[in-house]
């Protein structure tokens, strides 16, 4: 099945970003997905491309955890501390999910996961020091684009839990 464009979704949009600009339309949130000239899949390639700081760049990452896929939207200033967190949602280990696995859950490649667009929802955290930020900027499905969001839209969309993500 092709996805048509939504009334936010230019249609020179990368297709993987269809979905994720439908999930923005469904939630009331306006997706205003950017594509870049260049890859942005590291958070400090997007910020350097969009000239914010690194911390306010929302990477969603993909663990498992307890047999599920976990999506942990978390700050590019710092790194998830797996056992904290596991600690913290009273759950099994935390373990980083494979490409297969991310691809399989999420429908999209590490580096260009967005936090919403998925095939199924997903248990998701996000991590409280994005708050600090006025605009995030989060991968919209492709390593080439990224929406900006704040700190409230991200939970509404996601439904996400918020948490710290690491003791610092």
């Amino acid at each position: 099945m092709t996805a048509t464009p939504s009334a936010a979704a230019p249609a020179d949009l990368p297709e993987r970003s269809l979905p994720v600009a439908e999930a923005f339309d469904a939630a009331g949130v306006p997706a205003r997905i950017r594509v870049l000239p260049d890859s942005a899949r590291t958070a400090a390639e997007a910020a350097a491309a969009l000239g914010c700081e690194v911390g306010a760049i929302a990477n969603s990452l993909v663990f498992v955890c307890d047999g599920a896929p976990l999506l942990v939207m978390t700050s590019g200033a710092h790194r998830v501390d797996t056992a904290f967190l596991a600690d913290r949602l009273g759950a099994g280990p935390i373990t980083r999910a494979t490409a297969q696995q991310v691809r399989a859950a999420t429908g999209q490649a590490i580096g260009g996961v967005a936090p919403v667009g998925h095939p199924a929802p997903l248990r998701t955290v996000v991590d409280t020091a994005l708050e600090a930020h006025p605009v995030l900027w989060a991968a919209a499905g492709h390593p080439h684009t990224v929406v900006p969001l704040s700190y409230a839209e991200l939970l509404h969309l996601t439904g996400g839990e918020p948490a710290p993500v690491t003791a610092d």
